[in-house]
Parts: structure tokens; C-alpha cells; sequence
């Protein structure tokens, strides 16, 4: 098999929802947005919904209409992206929450669904979803008469917990929802971290049930191992890959494993990056291209048959460091070529 293989441990994800459930001081929702952020929505969605999650939150009404269609009707589903143009017949269709955003939003589901069920997201700062404050006071009482059973927004800043907008969040979703008794929401998973006042009615665990930062001590839930295709022998002044970028000094052994940019493996992170055997860091060589990357395997003992890309050694966060940028922008690149492999949901 030229393809590398995702082993996900799905006891993993299960036993990290049930640690940030505990961690709230009321209920918690499971946020399976992006494909459960690249892990795959099925499965991952009903290992959650076995451990008792019974509330989840989607990006979008498409993703809300696939996962009503693996969980049945029982669990809530909510749509952080509202009622768009194009959405009402899914929302009917599927029984989805959207949350409004807008007083255009507004006006679409009272118009064509006046009957179904509603949520409502306040901008209380991040400037990216949800009505503004000034808005929201204009059509409050309007919004009330038609019965919302929640109200959210979303902190910025929650990964850095000494960040002082943190605190204006909370003051001002504080402020705007004072004295309305429905359901509330503030926190994901960094809000959880934030501590019992940013938790409200309702946490959103998000990157957390997948074994990320800002999530400390939780279950890493993502292996990957890259089948080698070819093994050679380099001599000193050699190059390897496109543009000639590296140039053994000495004589090398060098794997070309399958995989590559198009499986998420970004290229920037080939200098920082490992591929492991047997606990031996190996590094890239030459440039990450499309389908291929060089591998340094002079220091190993054996030939290998694959290499590990993630692992205990590189987890999902350090790999994403390598590359600059952030655990969930690695997880949701993930290709599609990837043979991906399920540990039993069952504890």
C-alpha cells in the first residue's frame, strides 16, 4: 500500500469530551465542524454521542444535514453559520438550530421557518460572527417574543488566559444577555480552561476532544505512518528533491516515503519536521513536494517499512509548530489518500 495510514483512537477522543464534560459546571456540547476536524464526522460523532453527548455544533447547514443523517433525531444540532439563503430546507428537513447572526437572518427564519427552533450569536468583540450589541438591543424584544433557546458567542482570545479581552468578553456578554432567562453559551475549550465563570449553561469543546492545545494532559488521538517506497544510497555533493536546496556533505541513506503537501504535510515544516522509527528522529531532506518527501535514515539500524510522522515523540501540536502555524489548521488539511484506521469506540 503507497498510502500513508490515520489510526484514530476514538477511546481517546471519548475519554477527552468526558474530561472537559466533568469540567463544566454545567452541560457540554461537542463541536464536530470540518469534517470533526478532519477525523472524520461519522465516526467520530457517534463515539460521542455513545459517551452521552446529546448537543452538537456544525460550521455549516450541510455538515448539520450529514451528521442528523448518522445520529437520528434525538441530539440537538446547531449551526454556528445561521440560516443562509439556501439553507431552509435543510434546517426543516433535518431539524437543525441555526443560530442567527443577523437581523437578515432574522427576517429569513421568521418568514419561512417561524415554527422551528432558533439560537442567537452575539459579537461581543472578535468582530467575526454575530449581531453587535447596538443590533442586538434593536430587535432584543423582538427576538425574545419568538423564543430562542440559546443565546452564544465566541471569546478570541481564550487560548492566552491572561489576555485582558477575555475579561471584556465575558463583561460585555454578561451585560447584553442580564436578566434573559434561556440557555446560554460562552466557552469552548479555552473558556473552559478559563475557569466555572466563562461556562454558563452550555460549554462547546472543540479542539480539546481532539487532543490539542490549549487542552493540557489530554489523550493524544492521532497516529500517522507513511509507507517508504525506496531506499538509497547518496554519496557527499549529491542533492535531493526539486531546486537543489540540500546537498549531502557526506554519504547518506536516504528514504523516499509516500506522502507529501497534498496529505498536509506542509512544506515549510521540513526543516523542524521528524519521521520516526523505532523512537529515532529522522530528518526531511530536500523539499516537501506533492506526493514525496526525503528522508535522512543514515542513523537507523534497520531498513524501515514506514516511517511515523506523528507519534508520542512529534504529536499533532509540535508538528504544527514545526510549521508554523496551529494543531487545528494540520488536522483539517489532512488528504484524502489517507487508509484511515478507527480504534473501537467501545470503552
Amino acid at each position: 500500500m503507497a498510502t500513508g495510514t490515520l489510526t484514530i483512537n476514538l477511546n481517546a477522543i471519548r475519554q477527552n469530551w468526558q474530561k472537559l464534560r466533568s469540567m463544566s459546571i454545567n452541560d457540554a456540547a461537542a463541536v464536530v465542524k470540518a469534517n470533526a476536524y478532519g477525523l472524520g464526522l461519522k465516526q467520530v460523532a457517534e463515539a460521542l454521542y455513545a459517551e452521552g453527548a446529546r448537543i452538537f455544533f456544525v460550521a455549516t447547514a450541510e455538515e448539520g444535514a450529514e451528521l442528523r443523517s448518522s445520529l437520528g433525531e434525538i441530539p440537538e444540532i446547531y449551526v454556528f453559520s445561521g440560516h443562509m439563503t439556501g439553507d431552509t430546507e435543510l434546517i426543516r428537513n433535518y431539524n437543525l438550530i441555526p443560530l442567527i447572526n443577523s437581523i437578515e437572518q432574522l427576517s429569513r427564519h421568521s418568514e419561512l421557518l417561524r415554527e422551528k427552533k432558533f439560537g442567537v450569536q452575539l459579537d461581543t468583540g472578535m468582530n467575526r460572527l454575530g449581531m453587535e450589541p447596538m443590533e442586538w438591543e434593536s430587535v432584543k424584544g423582538l427576538i425574545l417574543s419568538l423564543n430562542p433557546i440559546l443565546i452564544m458567542s465566541h471569546l478570541a482570545c481564550a487560548d492566552e488566559p491572561n489576555h485582558k479581552m477575555n475579561v471584556t468578553q465575558l463583561n460585555t456578554f454578561r451585560t447584553l444577555t442580564d436578566k434573559i432567562n434561556i440557555k446560554k453559551s460562552l466557552a469552548a475549550t479555552g473558556g473552559i480552561l478559563l475557569g466555572p465563570e466563562y461556562h454558563f449553561d452550555l460549554t462547546r469543546p472543540g479542539i480539546g476532544i481532539y487532543g490539542c492545545s490549549p487542552m493540557q494532559n489530554c489523550l493524544p488521538v492521532l497516529k500517522i505512518d507513511i509507507p517508504v517506497i525506496q531506499i538509497r544510497d547518496i554519496k557527499s555533493g549529491e542533492t535531493v528533491g526539486y531546486g537543489n536546496t540540500w546537498t549531502s556533505t557526506s554519504e547518506k541513506r536516504i528514504a523516499t516515503i509516500s506522502a507529501g503537501y497534498a496529505d498536509g504535510i506542509f512544506r515549510v515544516a521540513g526543516k523542524e519536521t521528524r519521521l520516526y522509527f523505532e523512537e529515532i528522529g529522522c530528518p526531511i531532506v530536500g523539499r516537501i513536494s506533492m506526493d514525496l518527501i526525503g528522508v535522512d535514515i543514515t542513523n537507523l539500524k534497520a531498513e524501515p517499512e514506514k516511517l511515523e510522522l506523528i507519534n508520542s515523540e512529534q504529536t499533532v501540536d509540535k508538528f504544527a509548530e514545526c510549521a508554523g502555524t496551529i494543531g487545528y489548521e494540520f488536522l483539517t488539511s489532512l488528504g484524502q489518500r489517507y487508509n484511515r484506521k478507527y480504534a473501537s469506540a467501545a470503552k
